[in-house]
């Protein structure tokens, strides 16, 4: 885990060093593109049932409810147009960068559920999952995103955290440019 958590600080601090002017112009679009708040920060639950606040691009309207994303199909759009291909390519998860940065979470590891999501965070507490540190990138992200039930998601995350090891992370971290370049499960 140590190799796990320096590997996260340098990637992450080079990463957003290598980022900032990209990440300052998508700020300033999203500004234009819609009223409110470039980064949208929301209660998620992380490594130990703790929770912590993530950071994402705002890609939704101000007022959207705090919903699972597999629940917001059934609202009209929430999403801004910006909002929708920056989902789709998933840079709307680049703010987590800072998050990673703070110990919060790790660049692979389970995503971290929201803080209202009670019953997966019951059954990844019984799994085991909440014992290790919430991740950008995961197992259950290159398997199926979004597409998946919470109770495949959850097997999935147990699978990675019964079988983790240092290399296994950099197979999710290929394997992720992969699925966000094919679009495969984002909503």
């Amino acid at each position: 885990m140590f190799w796990k958590r320096l590997s996260d600080l340098i990637i992450s601090f080079i990463l957003l060093l290598f980022l900032s002017p990209m990440l300052v112009l998508l700020a300033l679009l999203i500004c234009l593109d819609s009223p409110g708040p470039a980064i949208f920060r929301q209660k998620r639950i992380g490594q130990m049932g703790k929770f912590f606040e993530i950071y994402k691009f705002r890609t939704m309207y101000l007022g959207t409810p705090d919903l699972p994303t597999d629940e917001m199909q059934r609202l009209p759009s929430a999403v801004t147009r910006l909002g929708a291909l920056l989902r789709q390519i998933s840079f709307d998860e680049l703010p987590q960068l800072v998050n990673v940065l703070k110990g919060e979470m790790s660049l692979v590891g389970p995503r971290p559920a929201l803080y209202n999501q009670t019953e997966l965070t019951a059954k990844r507490q019984s799994a085991g999952v909440l014992d290790f540190p919430p991740g950008i990138t995961g197992w259950a992200q290159i398997n199926g995103r979004d597409d998946l039930p919470d109770n495949i998601k959850v097997e999935l995350d147990k699978w990675y955290v019964d079988h983790w090891h240092y290399f296994l992370d950099w197979q999710i971290i290929f394997a992720t440019f992969k699925a966000v370049l094919s679009r495969r499960g984002a909503i």
